[in-house]
């Protein structure tokens, strides 16, 4: 992770990844596995591969809105994905120097979903006129950090989440959470040759109790086979509903990544 750089860009990461760590117990519990067992010193060793965002395909929201935010600070927007399954566009950002993650930011295309979600994800999207980032001093740096924790919309009620979750984990997770942080992505490969796979890297996370997402395999191979990856489970965390009612949702969770070297 950055730290020690009072760049307007590690400002904004940073608050983003204060409120993160606080909420997803894994990236403690790693880190200190990680310090314990000597791949690292601190976690200023960490490199963070990629940090995730979710947004809804509506109007003044979605990609289109959220990437101005990273294209003043000097990322530059590269590949298209479309993921048929889960109705969603991404793209990824490069960053502008080696230190900072790269970007995975994502959009649910809220209008091939049924009639019924589409009316709920209007209902809270509805009164947002304008794109919302127009409105931020983008130099602003604490104020750009501020902005990806500032409620756009009403808290949902747990019935409009559940009816979400039912079709689209994704619409009900951005419903709740908005800009909110999904995960970050610790870079297996630059650690030493006894950890430097993600089998490996996988098989230490395992020793020392931490659980993977075995959702579609534990590990998830990239088309080109140059990218693998893994996962914590999202831990249950409890949230706050409309009227203050509460329920446990999933949270957010760390992934780790191994880049092979390309041909």
């Amino acid at each position: 992770m950055i730290t020690n750089n009072l760049s307007p860009l590690a400002i904004v990461l940073n608050t983003l990844f204060t409120p993160y760590k606080t909420r997803v117990p894994d990236v403690a519990k790693v880190n200190a596995a990680m310090i314990t067992r000597g791949i690292i010193e601190n976690e200023s060793e960490i490199i963070n591969d990629h940090i995730a965002f979710r947004t809804l395909g509506v109007p003044n929201l979605g990609i289109a809105s959220f990437e101005k935010i990273f294209l003043h600070f000097g990322y530059e927007k590269r590949d298209y994905y479309f993921f048929e399954g889960k109705n969603l566009n991404a793209y990824w950002y490069a960053p502008p120097s080696d230190e900072y993650p790269r970007i995975f930011m994502s959009e649910l295309r809220v209008t091939d979903l049924s009639k019924k979600v589409q009316h709920i994800i209007n209902k809270y999207t509805k009164h947002i006129t304008s794109d919302p980032v127009n409105a931020l001093d983008l130099n602003d740096a604490e104020a750009v950090g501020d902005f990806f924790h500032k409620a756009l919309w009403q808290l949902p009620t747990i019935e409009d989440y559940q009816i979400l979750a039912e079709e689209s984990e994704y619409a009900a997770w951005v419903i709740h959470n908005r800009y909110y942080l999904n995960h970050y992505t610790i870079s297996v490969h630059e650690f030493s040759e006894e950890f430097n796979t993600i089998e490996k890297f996988n098989s230490f996370l395992e020793s020392e109790g931490i659980s993977l997402n075995t959702a579609g395999g534990k590990i998830k191979t990239s088309p080109d086979g140059l990218l693998k990856q893994s996962s914590t489970i999202a831990k249950m965390v409890e949230a706050e509903f409309k009227g203050g009612r509460k329920m446990e949702i999933a949270g957010s969770y760390v992934e780790f990544a191994e880049r092979l070297t390309l041909p």
